[in-house]
C-alpha cells in the first residue's frame, strides 16, 4: 500500500477501542446501578458484585463486534455516512442486548439486574457514536494534511464528468484529490474547471501516467465506447490503478433512475425530471422566515451600529442596491451595506475585465480594492454587509441558503452548463462560500452550486448554516 493511503487508524484498532468501549460502559452501568442506585434503588438482598456480570459483559462484546464485523464497520468505507453508520451501531447493540436478555431468562441467575444491561447498552452506544465522530475528526484532519488520500484522474469531459468533479470538489471529507481531467480523444481541449485542471486528451494517458502520481481512474466515456473503456480497464490495470466506470444513462442524477425487479431481471425505470417535492420546498421556505424573524431583534441594533459607523466614516447612503439575477433568470434589487465610496461603479471598466473565462471579474472581490473605505473593509471582513440581504429573504427573493445571486453581464457570459445555478433561489450564504468563499475560482464555484442544487435536503440546508458561523467568524475568503 502506498504511503500516503494508510490510514493512522486500522480496523483492528477500531475493533480494540469498541472493545474497551464495552467495559466502561458495563463498569459504569454497574456504578449507576448499586453504587449511585439510579432510577430505582437497590435492596441489600438483590446486591451483586461485577463478577457476575462478567460472562454477560464478554457475551454482549463478542456478539457486537461480531455483527460490527460482518456489517464491514471495521473496514475503511469513504461512502459510509455517519448516519448509516450510527443504525448499523444501535441495530448491534440492541440485539446483543436481547440476547442477554435471553439468557439471563434461561439462567434465572439468583440476584440480576435487566436495568443494568438496558443501561450498559445506551451507554455503549452513545460511546460507540463519539469515538466514529473522533475517526472521522481525524480522518479528515489527515485528508487536509495528504494524509490517506486517494488521487483521481477523471477521463472525460462533458456532463457526466463534470457531475463527478463537482461530487469530489464538494466532499473533501470523502478523501479524494483531483489530480485534474482528460478530454476524449480527438475532441477539443478543455480548459481548467477551477482549481481543477485540464490534463490534454486521452491519447496522452499514457504520458501523464508517467508524470502524475495517480491511484484511482473514473471514466465517464460513453458507454457506446466500450471497447475503449476495456482496453482503458486493462491499461490502468497492469499498472495497479483501480478503475470505476460511471454508467451515463442518458447522463442521470442517479435520484432520477428508479430501481425494479422483474422476476429476477433488473429494470431501471427513468424520471424525465429531477425536482423536489414541493412539500419540502414549502417546508424550506417557511424555515428561511422563520430563521430570519427570530434572528431579526439580535440583528437589527447591529445593523443599526453598522450604519452610523458607515454614514461617519464616508459621504454617501449607508445601503447599496444592486439589480441580481435570481430564481428562473428573475431580477430583483439585492440589498447590502455601502463598503466602497459612492461613485464605485464608474471605476468598474478601469479596474475590471469582464471575460467569458471569469465572468464574475466585473465584481471579483480584491484586497487591495481603492474604491473600499476603511469601514468597508471592516464590514465585508465580517460579512456585516450582507446583514440587510434577510430582508431580500423575508420577501422571497433569496433564500438563507443557495448559489449567490449574479449580475446580468455576469449572466449573459454564462456557458449553458452554468444556468443550472438559476434553478433555485439564490441564498446569503451557499456551499462554495463554506468551502473557501472568494478564494475559490468561479468554474470552481458553478461545480458547487449545482452539486447543492442536485443534492439539496433541509439536513444539507442546516449543515451549511451551521458551518458559515465559524467561516464568517475566521473571516476567511472575505475581503
Amino acid at each position: 500500500m502506498k504511503p500516503h493511503l494508510r490510514h493512522s487508524i486500522a480496523g483492528w484498532q477500531i475493533a480494540l477501542v469498541d472493545f474497551v468501549l464495552v467495559w466502561v460502559s458495563f463498569v459504569l452501568s454497574y456504578l449507576l446501578r448499586y453504587e449511585v442506585e439510579f432510577l430505582r434503588p437497590v435492596e441489600e438482598a438483590n446486591f451483586a458484585s461485577f463478577e457476575s456480570y462478567i460472562p454477560y459483559t464478554l457475551l454482549f462484546n463478542l456478539w457486537t463486534l461480531l455483527l460490527y464485523s460482518s456489517a464491514k464497520l471495521y473496514e475503511h468505507r469513504r461512502d459510509r455516512s455517519l448516519i448509516s453508520e450510527v443504525f448499523s451501531l444501535v441495530n448491534g447493540a440492541s440485539n446483543a442486548t436481547v440476547l442477554l436478555m435471553a439468557v439471563s431468562f434461561l439462567l434465572r441467575p439468583l440476584v440480576f439486574s435487566r436495568l443494568l444491561l438496558l443501561q450498559a447498552a445506551l451507554i455503549a452506544v452513545a460511546l460507540f457514536v463519539l469515538w466514529r465522530v473522533v475517526i472521522r475528526v481525524v480522518r479528515s484532519r489527515q485528508f487536509a494534511r495528504g494524509v490517506g488520500i486517494e488521487r483521481v484522474l477523471v477521463i472525460g469531459s462533458g456532463e457526466v464528468a463534470r457531475y463527478v468533479i463537482r461530487a469530489i470538489v464538494a466532499r473533501p471529507d470523502l478523501g479524494y484529490r483531483l489530480v485534474g481531467f482528460v478530454s476524449e480523444a480527438h475532441q477539443p481541449m478543455e480548459r481548467d474547471l477551477g482549481r481543477v485542471p485540464a490534463l490534454g486528451q486521452l491519447d496522452d494517458l499514457e504520458q501523464l501516467l508517467n508524470s502524475h502520481e495517480v491511484d484511482l481512474v473514473i471514466i465517464t466515456l460513453a458507454w457506446h465506447q466500450q471497447r475503449r473503456i476495456l482496453e482503458l480497464v486493462h491499461q490502468l490495470g497492469s499498472r495497479q490503478i483501480e478503475v470505476r466506470a460511471v454508467p451515463d444513462l442518458f447522463q442521470l442524477n442517479m435520484a432520477q433512475v428508479k430501481m425494479e425487479n422483474l422476476a429476477g431481471v433488473p429494470l431501471l425505470g427513468v424520471r424525465p425530471d429531477l425536482q423536489v417535492q414541493p412539500g419540502l420546498l414549502i417546508v424550506k421556505r417557511a424555515l428561511d422566515v422563520a430563521i430570519t424573524l427570530a434572528l431579526l431583534p439580535f440583528l437589527l441594533p447591529v445593523m443599526l451600529l453598522t450604519a452610523l459607523a458607515i454614514r461617519l466614516d464616508s459621504r454617501g447612503s449607508v445601503l447599496y442596491f444592486q439589480e441580481r439575477i435570481g430564481l428562473n433568470g428573475k431580477s430583483f434589487n439585492m440589498i447590502k451595506f455601502r463598503s466602497m465610496v459612492q461613485d464605485a461603479d464608474q471605476w468598474h471598466a478601469a479596474l475590471f475585465h469582464l471575460s467569458e473565462d471569469d465572468p464574475e471579474g466585473i465584481r471579483k472581490p480584491n484586497a487591495t480594492d481603492p474604491r473600499i473605505t476603511r469601514m468597508g473593509r471592516f464590514i465585508r471582513r465580517t460579512s456585516l454587509d450582507e446583514l440587510p440581504q434577510f430582508f431580500n429573504v423575508l420577501r422571497g427573493e433569496m433564500s438563507l441558503v443557495g448559489p449567490r445571486p449574479a449580475l446580468k453581464q455576469e449572466v449573459a457570459l454564462y456557458k449553458p452548463w452554468h444556468h443550472q445555478r438559476l434553478m433555485v433561489r439564490p441564498g446569503i450564504t451557499g456551499l462554495w462560500q463554506v468551502s473557501g468563499r472568494a478564494d475559490i475560482p468561479f468554474e470552481e464555484k458553478c461545480l458547487l452550486d449545482i452539486y447543492y442544487i442536485e443534492n439539496w435536503s433541509l439536513k444539507l440546508d442546516l449543515q451549511i448554516l451551521l458551518q458559515t458561523i465559524p467561516q464568517v467568524l475566521m473571516g476567511r475568503g472575505a475581503y
